[in-house]
C-alpha cells in the first residue's frame, strides 16, 4: 500500500506543487468582503426558489459520479483535484457588486473531466465550505449561488469543450474557451439573479440586468481569461500525469480510438 501512495506521489509530483501554490494564495491575506452572493442578501422567496431549481441537479449528479467511479475508481483523485482548484480560485476575489463580488470559479475543469451534473455537486459542496469555513457566500444564498456557479457554469464549458472536440478544435484551446465562458455565464446568471430579486425603479428588470452586468464586465472579463489559462496549465498537467485516466473518461481520445 505505501509503494502504491509513493507511485501516486511521484506521478503527480507537478500537479500536487501546482495545486499547493494555489493553496498559497489562498491563504495570503485578503479584505473581508462578501464573495458570491452573500448570506441574507436575497429575498427569501428568491433563496428558496433557486434552491429547489437546483435540487434536481444534484441528484443527478450524485447518481453520475456514483456510476463513474464504480467504473473506474481511480478517478477518485482526480475528483478531489477538480475540487480544490474550484475552491482556490472561487475563494480569490474582487469586490463588485454590494452584495456579491468578481472571482474565478474554477469549475470547468471539473466540468471537462466529469460532465457539468457532476461538477454541479463538487461545486455545491465547495460553496458549501466556504460559507461554514470562510464566511464567504450563505447557507441561504447556497442554492442561488449553486445554481449560477455549479449548473450553468459546468453546463456551459461542458458544451463549449465538446463542440470544440467535434469542431476539432486544438485541445488548449477548447479547455480555454470552455473554462473562460463557464466563468462568464456564470456572472451572467448571477446578473439575472439580482436583476429579478432588485429591479431598478425605473426601467425595472431590463435597467438593472443592465446595470449589473456592466458593473461585473469590469473585473470578470480579464478574470474568466487568467482562469482559463489556469485551467490549460492544469489540464496539460493531467494529459501528462495522468493521462490513462482521462482516455478511460473519455475526455482525451485514446490511441485505439484515434486508430479507428
Amino acid at each position: 500500500m505505501f509503494e502504491s501512495w509513493k507511485k501516486m506521489l511521484c506521478r503527480n509530483r507537478k500537479l500536487f506543487i501546482t495545486l499547493a501554490v494555489f493553496f498559497v494564495l489562498l491563504s495570503s491575506p485578503l479584505p473581508a468582503h462578501a464573495m458570491h452572493i452573500m448570506e441574507g442578501f436575497l429575498p427569501l422567496k428568491w433563496c428558496l426558489f433557486w434552491g429547489v431549481l437546483t435540487i434536481p441537479f444534484l441528484i443527478v449528479g450524485f447518481r453520475s459520479i456514483s456510476k463513474t467511479i464504480d467504473k473506474n475508481p481511480d478517478v477518485k483523485m482526480l475528483l478531489g483535484v477538480a475540487a480544490a482548484f474550484a475552491f482556490v480560485l472561487s475563494a480569490l476575489k474582487i469586490p463588485s457588486v454590494t452584495g456579491s463580488c468578481s472571482h474565478p470559479t474554477g469549475v470547468g475543469l471539473g466540468a471537462i473531466l466529469f460532465g457539468p451534473t457532476a461538477m454541479s455537486v463538487l461545486g455545491c459542496i465547495v460553496l458549501l465550505f466556504q460559507a461554514l469555513l470562510l464566511a464567504h457566500g450563505g447557507l441561504s444564498t447556497l442554492g442561488a449561488n449553486t445554481f449560477s456557479m455549479a449548473v450553468i457554469g459546468p453546463f456551459v464549458a461542458y458544451f463549449v469543450y465538446k463542440l470544440c472536440q467535434k469542431l476539432n478544435t486544438p485541445t488548449w484551446l477548447g479547455v480555454f474557451l470552455a473554462a473562460a465562458l463557464g466563468n462568464l455565464l456564470t456572472y451572467v446568471v448571477t446578473s439575472f439573479q439580482l436583476a429579478m430579486a432588485f429591479p431598478a425603479e425605473a426601467g425595472g428588470f431590463a435597467a438593472s440586468l443592465v446595470k449589473f452586468m456592466g458593473i461585473f464586465a469590469v473585473t470578470q472579463i480579464p478574470l474568466a481569461i487568467s482562469e482559463g489559462l489556469l485551467t490549460v496549465v492544469l489540464f496539460n498537467l493531467l494529459t501528462v500525469h495522468n493521462k490513462r485516466e482521462l482516455e478511460e473518461l473519455s475526455v482525451i481520445p485514446s490511441p485505439a480510438k484515434e486508430v479507428r
